[in-house]
């Protein structure tokens, strides 16, 4: 860049003392913004943890929600001594049969019940099963 009227020499030396001025503004200009920019971010994950909170908040609140729904819909399974039921097949074998293999065998008559949802059952020729049975794998059979 040359500037008219002044000589060479003088126009190198301010564009020189031009350039490292423009050089301590810029540096001065990024530590204010990198201060600013720290500020920002911090506030930044401030409201990024605000909502994460909110989130899991409202997460529970629809999780109680849905409960409650199901909860009114479902009735409780009570299984009683003598009550006849058929058992699920639970079986990884693969069978012959195909689709087309019955999904429950049975049926059998409950022993005993306990409370936390346990079945003792025995066959119809009052042969015991030796391991309890859980009432999630039994349904009511109606003769």
């Amino acid at each position: 860049m040359m500037l008219k009227g002044i000589p060479d020499e003088i126009t190198r030396i301010l564009e020189h003392e031009g350039s490292s001025f423009s050089c301590i503004m810029r540096i001065s200009r990024t530590v204010k913004l990198g201060h600013y920019k720290c500020n920002s971010r911090y506030d930044q994950l401030n409201l990024i943890e605000e909502k994460r909170l909110t989130a899991m908040c409202q997460g529970q609140l629809y999780q109680q929600r849905m409960k409650k729904a199901f909860d009114k819909k479902v009735k409780p399974r009570v299984f009683r001594e003598g009550d006849l039921v058929l058992k699920k097949v639970l079986s990884f074998a693969p069978d012959s049969r195909g689709k087309w293999t019955p999904n429950y065998e049975g049926p059998y008559v409950v022993k005993r019940a306990f409370s936390g949802g346990a079945l003792m059952l025995t066959t119809m020729d009052r042969e015991d099963f030796t391991r309890p049975v859980n009432s999630d794998a039994v349904k009511k059979y109606f003769a």
